[in-house]
């Protein structure tokens, strides 16, 4: 009987084991899958903005036409510049070891200036006090936050007029609120893979402690989130 047991309490403490590597091994997957999302959805979507413009104005003047297709170039080695980074930086035991910087609050002005220059109808308003107080967990979120809304404005209401508000403070939190008008169709088309982004960048936000809420409403697709900023 003794034995037995001892048996049992064995084929428990593998099963386990084995329950917890599957786990570790899908929380890897999921954390690669957000990252990959993340970095490359927002280069590839403005790629695609400047090829669809070669495409369909080929009789554009030639510098126009050679200004784009310079763009496309430039944007398909930042592409594979940024798969690389995030590869070894994925690969590093802690983000902080790699060394390289991760975004910060202070580049969602260059996020919008990259939608602009694609053609994007985009409005910053920044209304955030003491923003280096800002836990940097918090800025590289909210950064993910705008640039996981950009690129769905992008890809399913594109030419549509967009506001970006980041606001808050120490104590209240870092609110960011993003809207874009719907397409004239009245509708804004489901995002690929059925919300991959989305789910994914819902989940990011969870774990950093905060919210995020989307809807489409009086004519007007709105993501917002909300992160905690101690005082």
């Amino acid at each position: 009987a003794l034995l037995a047991s001892l048996r049992e309490r064995a084929r428990r403490a593998e099963a386990e084991q084995g329950r917890r590597v599957a786990e570790a091994r899908m929380a890897e997957r999921t954390r690669i899958a957000r990252e990959m999302h993340d970095v490359l959805a927002h280069r590839l979507s403005l790629l695609a903005t400047y090829a669809g413009a070669l495409e369909y104005r080929p009789d554009a003047p030639p510098e126009r036409l050679a200004q784009a297709a310079g763009v496309v170039r430039a944007g398909v080695h930042q592409a594979l510049e940024e798969l690389r980074e995030v590869i070894l930086l994925l690969r590093a035991d802690d983000a902080a070891e790699d060394g390289r910087p991760q975004p910060v609050l202070d580049d969602v002005p260059r996020l919008v200036a990259e939608s602009r220059a694609a053609g994007g109808r985009v409005e910053l308003r920044d209304e955030v006090a003491g923003a280096d107080g800002l836990p940097p967990a918090a800025g590289r979120t909210a950064y993910r936050v705008v640039q996981e809304a950009l690129t769905n404005a992008r890809k399913h209401a594109a030419g549509r007029p967009v506001r970006v508000v980041v606001a808050g403070r120490a104590g209240d939190g870092l609110v960011i609120d993003v809207r874009n008008e719907l397409r004239e169709d009245g509708g804004q088309a489901p995002p690929p893979g059925s919300g991959t982004g989305l789910v994914g960048l819902t989940e990011r936000v969870r774990l950093a402690g905060g919210r995020l809420d989307h809807e489409a409403a009086a004519g007007e697709f709105r993501l917002r989130a909300w992160l905690p900023w101690p005082a």
